[in-house]
């Protein structure tokens, strides 16, 4: 159940379970029966009031950022998917330019129910460009919620797809990282080491360097002069870098946060979040007084 909520479906399946329950109730049709089903109801929907509520506050307390200005952490964009981002979604009717797809296939049982058969969600890394500035996105793990579905059936099959195409809305809630630039981080000592290490791979170039007695060995002395020579050059190569615009990136957050990526605008998606709240409210509290008046 917990796994069910990382999807844009999550609502309607813990409605489904809410039918699949009554219908047990209804197949059993006895008082204890009843009463599990109801608390079962109660809870579940306890649950989704909870995640709901999560996902609105998430929504409703970050402001949104500009990719140029936005601190390093959890952050809030809403942009758009540019033009030149595309690769093709793998179905077989007639492949779609897109940044991102979910695709699920599903095929009918004996008792005609679909059955899940194979799930496949893109991983690519894409971007949100707001007119500030560029940041990549890194979908894995990501909660996607687009309002770009279809469905369509082949005998038994019946599938779903879900995108995010170019020039799309993108709103965009995770960890923010800026990769390189003024702001990367460079190890001196490392990158010292590192150098004269690959120096060392070559004795008859270093020895053309650095050998200035000419003994064909390189005492303490030359290796001090080829130790500042490598802190010089491994200096100015971080100069370089740091001169050099950094890579915006966002994903998911280490430490389990909601990460959230939606082609809805951060206002619809706190209504449907408020709408879904409530309903879930209601069911609480019915199923739960529901079975309370049974019990008694």
């Amino acid at each position: 159940m917990l796994s069910s909520f990382k999807s844009g479906y999550a609502n309607l399946i813990t409605s489904g379970s809410h039918l699949l329950l009554l219908l047990v109730a209804l197949r059993i049709n006895e008082r204890p029966a009843w009463i599990g089903c109801l608390w079962l109801i109660s809870g579940i929907s306890l649950f989704a009031w909870a995640s709901n509520f999560k996902r609105n506050r998430a929504i409703a307390d970050l402001p949104t950022s500009k990719v140029a200005s936005a601190a390093q952490g959890y952050v809030e964009l809403y942009g758009r998917t540019p033009s030149d981002a595309e690769f093709l979604a793998p179905n077989k009717m007639g492949s779609l330019p897109c940044v991102w797809y979910r695709q699920v296939i599903y095929r009918k049982t004996a008792n005609d129910k679909w059955q899940e058969i194979s799930r496949e969600t893109s991983d690519n890394l894409f971007a949100l460009e707001d007119g500030s500035g560029r940041c990549l996105i890194d979908p894995q793990h990501a909660e996607v919620i687009t309002s770009n579905t279809r469905t369509w059936y082949q005998g038994d099959y019946k599938h779903v797809e879900e995108h995010l195409f170019p020039l799309d809305h993108l709103y965009a809630l995770g960890e923010f990282a800026t990769l390189g630039g003024a702001s990367g981080h460079l190890d001196l000592k490392q990158d010292i080491a590192e150098l004269l290490t690959g120096w060392k791979k070559n004795q008859s170039e270093l020895l053309q360097r650095f050998d200035l007695s000419g003994d064909g060995q390189i005492d303490l002395h030359e290796w001090g002069l080829a130790r500042r020579a490598a802190t010089r050059e491994v200096e100015r190569q971080h100069r370089d870098l740091r001169q050099q615009p950094g890579v915006h990136v966002m994903r998911a957050p280490a430490n389990g946060a909601l990460f959230l990526l939606s082609n809805l605008s951060p206002q619809q998606l706190g209504r449907k979040y408020v709408l879904w709240g409530w309903f879930h409210l209601a069911v609480f509290f019915g199923a739960g007084a529901a079975a309370v008046r049974l019990t008694l």
